[in-house]
C-alpha cells in the first residue's frame, strides 16, 4: 500500500511539474549567460522583474559568508524592479506568504540542503511550491538547486551529518520537482567531494541521469526539458 500511495504521489507531482521554469546553478548569476537565461525564463526584462530571495539554506554554516554576500551583490547588480529577502524559517506563514506571492523569482540560497528541506516542510512552502511556480520561476543556488532533485542524495555527507548531529533531522527527502540529479560545484577546491569518480558512483546507485556543472554553468528547465547553460564545464553521467 506505502509503495503504491508514494507511486501515485509521484505520478500527480509530475503533472504539476511539466509546467515549471527552473533555474539551477552552484553560484547564481555567476556570468552573463546564466544571466540571460534567467530573465528568458522570466519573459521580461531585469528591470520589470521582481525577486523574492530565500536565504533559509545558509543560516546554520559557521563558515565565512563572503559567497552569500556575492550571490547577493550579483542578483542587485541586475537591476531589478526589487528584491526582497525573506527566511520561512524566521517568519509565520501570514507575513511570508504574501511576500513570496509578490515574486516573479523564487530565489533559494545555497548552504545546508536538510535545513533547507526542513523549513521547507515544516512551513508548508514545499506544499505551496507546484501550484506558485506555476506562473513563477524558481531559481536555485547549490542547496537550493539540490532540492529540487528526487532525493537529498547527492548532498555533501558532512553537512548532512553535522544538522543530524545538531538538530536530528535526517531525512533524504527533497522536493523531487525533477527526474535527474543536479551535483553543483563540479570540480570545485572547496567541494571535493564533488569529482567525476564520486559522481559515476552515485549515478551507478541511483539509477539516474546526473548533470554535474560547475560555478559556470547552470541548468535551464522548462516543461521538463533541459537545457545546460554553461561558460564552463559539465558533465552528464
Amino acid at each position: 500500500m506505502k509503495t503504491y500511495i508514494k507511486k501515485f504521489i509521484r505520478k500527480l507531482r509530475s503533472c504539476y511539474n511539466k509546467y515549471m521554469k527552473l533555474l539551477l546553478t552552484s553560484s547564481g548569476l555567476d556570468n552573463d549567460s546564466i544571466s540571460k537565461a534567467l530573465f528568458e525564463l522570466v519573459g521580461k526584462p531585469a528591470s520589470e522583474t521582481a525577486i523574492v530571495f530565500i536565504p533559509t539554506a545558509m543560516n546554520v554554516g559557521r563558515s565565512d559568508k563572503s559567497w552569500f554576500i556575492k550571490d547577493l551583490n550579483n542578483i542587485k547588480n541586475q537591476g531589478c524592479k526589487f528584491i526582497d529577502i525573506v527566511d520561512i524559517s524566521a517568519l509565520p506563514k501570514k507575513v511570508w506568504q504574501p511576500r513570496i506571492e509578490a515574486g516573479d523569482v523564487l530565489f533559494f540560497s545555497g548552504g545546508n540542503t536538510s535545513h533547507l528541506m526542513y523549513w521547507l516542510k515544516e512551513s508548508g512552502l514545499a506544499e505551496m511550491l507546484p501550484g506558485l511556480l506555476k506562473t513563477r520561476v524558481y531559481a536555485g543556488i547549490s542547496a537550493g538547486s539540490i532540492v529540487t532533485n528526487p532525493t537529498l542524495a547527492l548532498s555533501s555527507n558532512d553537512r548532512k551529518i553535522y544538522y543530524e548531529e545538531e538538530f536530528g533531522y535526517k531525512s533524504e527527502d527533497a522536493l523531487d520537482f525533477i527526474d535527474i540529479y543536479v551535483r553543483p560545484h563540479y570540480n570545485s577546491s572547496d567541494f571535493p567531494n564533488a569529482i567525476k569518480e564520486n559522481i559515476e558512483k552515485i549515478a551507478k546507485e541511483t539509477g539516474k541521469t546526473i548533470y554535474a556543472i560547475d560555478d559556470n554553468t547552470a541548468l535551464k528547465i522548462v516543461d521538463s526539458n533541459i537545457e545546460v547553460i554553461t561558460e564552463g564545464e559539465y558533465l552528464k553521467f
